[in-house]
């Protein structure tokens, strides 16, 4: 994944965690849902999570912080 294309997808994963309050995904709902690898997923939300936008539940579930 290109680095434009991350920050592209970042954004819009913001976007979607602000327009539905109480969103809560698995790295396998969110790949699905943005058509990206686990991996990536994965990757992607471990940053959110580090700039304070997400929060990781017990569950293995990503919240909104």
């Amino acid at each position: 994944m290109t680095e434009a294309h991350a920050q592209s997808l970042a954004a819009r994963v913001r976007e979607e965690y602000l327009e539905m309050p109480g969103l809560s995904l698995t790295v396998s709902q969110a790949g699905r849902l943005w058509g990206v690898d686990s991996e990536a997923t994965r990757q992607l939300l471990t940053v959110l999570v580090a700039q304070k936008f997400l929060t990781e539940t017990q569950h293995g579930t990503f919240v909104r912080r």
